[in-house]
């Protein structure tokens, strides 16, 4: 068992703890690693998401490289389709899933950031998509995610140059929402977890539908999804608490 998952308050923190080779992601990983965030999807007590590496050198140092090397043509599609299933399911998570990026994102682990939601990084986190390093490409999403995040330029520079950015680089390309120092890292990615909880849960699932699918929508088709979406929430347990609460001035509570 490679994947701890620890619950408090609402907010499943999934650690991804293999250490001795910086979190590298071999299948069965990747397998655990799915059924996990499938798990907390499902489980009506968790509200926000939150991913991690162990230690302080990695977040995810991206796919086995010794796996890969035993890979033919056939292995390596379903290496990578199995990567891109757990990429699309943190992606189409209904709740927010928030990467606290604590070291090495490499590879596939920059590409499993990029599907979060949200990436926080700590000062010495270290982002790459380096596959043509190794002469290969991104298999996990990256050439499709990353020019989404920080425009085709950056992503492109990133991707077919293989070199590392820094967390401060990667903030100003938009890469990373926030930079904290390493020992705060967690902290504040549970206080904005904590944000989100005070925030109606359908409403924020819905919000995150519209955001996912613009991507493969006209911005007539994504404003015709927006406006349906948010007419469909009026007269719900929900929304009828978010409007009174506003006008009765009171904090509104979503989640009882």
């Amino acid at each position: 068992m490679f994947i701890k998952k620890e619950i408090n308050d609402q907010i499943c923190i999934i650690t991804i703890d293999r250490q001795d080779a910086l979190n590298a992601m071999n299948p069965d990983i990747l397998r655990e690693l799915d059924q996990t965030i499938k798990g907390c999807i499902s489980d009506q007590s968790i509200g926000v998401i939150i991913i991690t590496g162990a230690g302080e050198k990695a977040f995810i140092a991206g796919a086995d490289i010794k796996v890969m090397q035993n890979l033919d043509s056939k292995g390596a599609l379903e290496f990578g389709k199995l990567g891109q299933e757990v990429t699309m399911t943190i992606e189409d998570s209904p709740k927010p899933v928030l990467a606290a990026v604590n070291g090495f994102a490499l590879g596939g682990g920059c590409e499993i950031s990029i599907a979060c939601h949200v990436r926080f990084a700590s000062e010495n986190a270290m982002f790459a998509q380096p596959e043509v390093k190794l002469g290969l490409i991104p298999g996990w999403g990256g050439t499709q995610r990353l020019p989404r995040i920080v425009g085709k330029g950056n992503a492109t520079e990133l991707i077919i140059g293989g070199h590392m950015i820094d967390a401060h680089e990667a903030l100003r390309i938009g890469l990373a929402n926030k930079v904290f120092p390493q020992d705060q890292l967690l902290d504040e990615t549970i206080k904005f977890a904590k944000l989100i909880l005070g925030n109606g849960p359908d409403c924020v699932a819905e919000s995150l539908r519209c955001i996912n699918d613009s991507a493969g929508h006209s911005l007539i088709e994504g404003l015709n999804l927006e406006v349906e979406a948010f007419s469909e929430l009026f007269g719900t347990d929900e929304t009828n608490e978010g409007l009174n609460a506003f006008v009765e001035k009171r904090k509104p509570d979503f989640r009882n």
